[in-house]
């Protein structure tokens, strides 16, 4: 058996992402690494980081972005299928740059993906996520927030990356990643595993800078641009007494990053939200409402959550 690590990224280090600890995070169980790097500003050093893990398994792709694909996060899914496309393994391990899985769950996986592997009537396999918030002591788990999502699919050539590359899909024929016709949802198992989210886990000012690049290619560059100049230059995320604690361990390879965390004096930790910007989600009566039922009477189960798969028990 062998298993493909893909991703894509570009501006990883000028955005805070962790794209150096998310790739080691999974490569032990990896017999390759291909990775689409996007050009980006010149004073980004991505690629320099990422090749200097040194590593032979580790291939990179050199891309650049059209900004004819900068609508609805379809560019997202396209980088997501070049180096998806390239890997060789039976099944294929995508982990987005701010995705890190922690090191207890490596065996766990391997050994999931062994048991499944002359069964072929899964075609990917169901994660579990936790999506931290603000520093790396809280996270959200309410409403609206994706509590499962598929993260390793089988070497198919119709298996794409789906619409703004939060999931994927099989395609009878491919025009692009947010085509409704012509698709059909992947028959997924699950997996005792979790993926540790740490896309809203950034200085404050470059979290902004973050929410302006996810923004422009799904909005266009012009609209973002536009939009974020009269925007504040940090982000505000609130209270932090309204989330979850987070008591566990995070992976080993987030060590360095974390200790590296010095912007506590820009976050808020309790009190009533800024009245003078848009609430958060979770910070509206509805969405609380909602979380609260979900949690306390549905037993964690989430109303009217995405599920783009067919859940199979084995």
């Amino acid at each position: 058996m062998k298993i493909s690590g893909f991703s894509f990224v570009r501006n990883g280090v000028k955005l805070y992402y962790p794209i150096v600890e998310s790739i080691k995070s999974i490569l032990p169980i990896c017999n390759e690494f291909v990775i689409a790097i996007g050009k980006g500003d010149p004073d980004d050093s991505t690629r320099e980081l990422v090749a200097a893990i040194n590593d032979p398994k580790i291939r990179i792709i050199d891309t650049e972005w059209d900004e004819k694909w900068f609508k609805r996060g379809m560019i997202n899914s396209i980088q997501t299928d070049i180096a998806m496309k390239e890997c060789s393994g039976d099944w294929l391990f995508y982990v987005q740059a701010d995705e890190v899985v922690h090191e207890k769950y490596l065996p766990v996986i391997k050994a999931r993906c062994e048991q499944l592997l002359n069964d072929k009537r899964i075609e990917g396999l169901l994660f579990n996520y936790r999506h931290f918030w603000g520093d790396y002591d809280h996270y959200q788990g309410g409403h609206g927030w994706y509590p499962h999502e598929i993260r390793i699919v089988r070497n198919i050539p119709q298996i794409h990356s789906y619409q703004s590359a939060q999931s994927f899909r099989w395609f009878e024929y491919y025009d692009n990643p947010r085509q409704e016709v012509g698709t059909r949802k992947l028959n997924v198992a699950t997996v005792d595993a979790e993926i540790f989210h740490y896309g809203w886990v950034r200085p404050p000012q470059l979290m902004q800078n973050k929410r302006r690049a996810l923004d422009s290619v799904h909005w266009g560059k012009s609209k973002a641009e536009e939009f974020y100049g009269k925007a504040p230059e940090y982000f505000d995320y609130g209270p932090l007494d309204r989330l979850y604690i987070f008591k566990g361990t995070h992976p080993e390879v987030m060590k360095e990053m974390i200790s590296k965390l010095d912007w506590k004096d820009k976050l808020q930790y309790s009190g009533k939200p800024n009245k003078y910007r848009l609430p958060h989600k979770h910070e509206l009566f509805k969405y609380r409402l909602l979380s609260f039922i979900e949690k306390n009477i549905l037993f964690g189960m989430h109303i009217g959550e995405f599920k783009n798969y067919k859940l199979i028990k084995v």
